[in-house]
């Protein structure tokens, strides 16, 4: 039990720390990208993930189901 205690007393203030630095970090990377221009934030990685996803969105929309065939029962 005092094994526990240590360890939950050292894990969760570095937790803690963790989340803070996190959240840190993700506002500070948020008010960067409300000063980018769109040009900025469009990298031609991005651009190209958007093109995949919309030429996948266009395969799934043009498929058509295989038509189903009932079993055929010859004895």
């Amino acid at each position: 039990m005092a094994w526990y205690k240590i360890l939950m007393g050292i894990f969760v203030p570095l937790l803690a720390i963790g989340w803070g630095a996190y959240w840190w970090n993700e506002r500070k990377l948020d008010k960067e990208e409300e000063n980018m221009t769109e040009e900025e934030k469009s990298t031609d990685t991005l651009k190209q993930s958007r093109s995949d996803v919309s030429d996948w969105a266009q395969q799934m929309a043009d498929f058509k189901k295989p038509e189903r065939k009932p079993p055929s029962y010859n004895d």
